[in-house]
Formats: structure tokens, C-alpha cells, sequence
């Protein structure tokens, strides 16, 4: 039996690139999935994939910052699929580049919306689910700025880095009560966002470094982070609840050092031991 039979995996932005994998390999995990995103077209394209691959999808068109929709978005997965199991936020937006005082306020908040909110929006429908029945997994997608600084990205890094603190508080509310929250980087992956910031003036502009990262060969697979998912929904990597796991990590390896990690209070957004005791 595979390894996610008889779940319900939710995952938003799953209309195309990393979004598209992450359900693809879910349901070839054996999960019933639910393909959020606003775009119907891109959304019943990853439905038909997984049913071609003998699957079972539904599409539901969803503006992920409106919480109401998001709320009858997962009634009705309820309803028609049964009970959300594995909620996967991976939603996202970066189109702000450049200093503050350069990006259209608009666009630069629009980011952090569509990022933060979305993922508070979905949690808050989905937990509730899972705390009823004492089980549940929640990935958070993070990125570029989550524990650094991004100049010239600073709504995305923003945005990112709150997720990464949501991602931690909404775990160590729920754990002891069998839902774990992670956070999840799939590392640096050509798509639409990409494109968008190797393409648009803005983007060879401001971020020119990303150019640069493709051309020394970087450029990681969307089925490492679709992987790695499938590994945190079917348990392997419930040790590093509310931490950080990315698509570059080497799975095998990241298992073995799971203990250590947590005995370091690694892959986390904390001050050092000493700044801690300054406080």
C-alpha cells in the first residue's frame, strides 16, 4: 500500500511549477488531492495528470487571500474527498524588486499579502480539521531572505521570513495535540517567478544575480522539494517539526541528523545561546 493511502493532501499554488509537482507526487504517494489556485486552466491541467496517472484530484479555483473562499475552498474538499490530512501552502508571489523607495508600495504589499496571508488564511481553515481528529501535517513553503537579508527583495524576504516564524508558532501550539507545522525551501527552481525576474526591466535590474546563479548551473529540480514533502506527509521527518527542511537537502543524510539538529536548535529563526542570555 502506498505510503499516503486513505489521505487528503491540499495544495495551493498547484497549478504549475513546484505547486504542480508537489501534487503530482502526492498523489503517486497515494493521497486524494485538492489543487488550489486561482488560475481554472492550470488547475484542472495538474487534475488531469494525476488522473492520467490513474490518481484522484479535484481543482478548486481560489483566491488564497480571501479567507471566506479558502474556507468553503477546504468545506468542500471535506466534503467531496473527506477530511484534509497534509496541507501544503505553496502560494507565491515576487513581483517588488528594488529598493523600498523604488518598488510601487501596492506591488510590494501585494507580495506580502498573497505570501503571508495566504498561508495564515489556509492554516487557519485546515487546522481546526486536523486538531478535531488529533492528526495533520502542515508544509509552509518558504525562500530567498527567510534567515537573510534580500535588498532588493525585502516584501518577499519579509513575507518569507514571517512564514518561517508562523510556520514555528503554529507548530509548538499544535504539536502536542498530533498536528506538526514545517517549513520547506525547495531551493532556487526556474519558473513562472523565475522568469519573471530573469525577463521584466525590474528584475535585470535589480536582481541580476539570479542570471548569474543559473548560469553556474543552479537550478534545482522541483521533484527534490516534491519529494521531500511526500517524506514530511508520511511521517519520516516528524522530528524536525517547526524547522526548516530545503530541496537541496540530501534525504538519507538530513534522516540520520535529525537529533543532532534538534540538540543544536537548528533550522530555526533564533538568536545565538549568547545573545539569548544577554536578554
Amino acid at each position: 500500500m502506498a505510503r499516503l493511502s486513505n489521505s487528503v493532501a491540499v495544495v495551493t499554488g498547484g497549478g504549475r511549477g513546484i505547486g504542480r509537482e508537489i501534487a503530482l507526487q502526492q498523489a503517486r504517494e497515494g493521497a486524494k488531492v485538492a489543487v488550489l489556485a486561482r488560475t481554472v486552466t492550470e488547475i484542472e491541467e495538474t487534475v488531469s495528470l494525476i488522473e492520467g496517472e490513474g490518481g484522484e484530484a479535484i481543482a478548486i479555483s481560489t483566491d488564497i487571500i480571501d479567507l471566506a473562499a479558502v474556507e468553503n475552498a477546504l468545506t468542500r474538499v471535506a466534503t467531496e474527498l473527506g477530511p484534509v490530512d497534509i496541507l501544503i501552502n505553496n502560494h507565491g508571489s515576487f513581483q517588488g524588486f528594488g529598493p523600498i523607495w523604488d518598488c510601487d508600495p501596492l506591488v510590494w504589499w501585494r507580495d506580502v499579502e498573497i505570501n503571508l496571508r495566504g498561508t495564515f488564511n489556509a492554516c487557519r481553515s485546515a487546522a481546526p480539521m486536523m486538531l478535531a481528529r488529533g492528526r495533520g501535517r502542515i508544509v509552509n513553503l518558504v525562500g530567498g531572505g527567510t534567515g537573510n537579508s534580500f535588498p532588493h527583495g525585502s516584501g518577499y524576504a519579509s513575507s518569507k521570513a514571517a512564514i518561517m516564524r508562523l510556520t514555528e508558532c503554529l507548530n509548538d501550539t499544535t504539536i502536542g495535540q498530533g498536528v506538526r507545522a514545517f517549513a520547506v525551501d525547495p531551493g532556487l527552481v526556474r519558473s513562472a517567478m523565475t522568469e519573471m525576474q530573469l525577463f521584466s526591466e525590474a528584475g535585470k535590474t535589480y536582481l541580476p544575480g539570479i542570471q548569474k546563479l543559473f548560469d553556474d548551473g543552479v537550478n534545482i529540480e522541483p521533484s527534490r522539494a516534491a519529494l521531500l514533502i511526500a517524506d514530511i506527509a508520511g511521517g519520516r521527518f516528524d522530528t524536525l517539526a517547526g524547522r526548516l527542511l530545503r530541496g537541496v537537502d540530501d534525504r538519507d543524510a538530513l534522516a540520520e541528523e535529525m537529533d543532532a539538529i534538534v540538540a543544536a536548535d537548528g533550522r530555526a529563526l533564533r538568536l545565538s545561546d549568547v545573545e539569548q542570555a544577554k536578554l
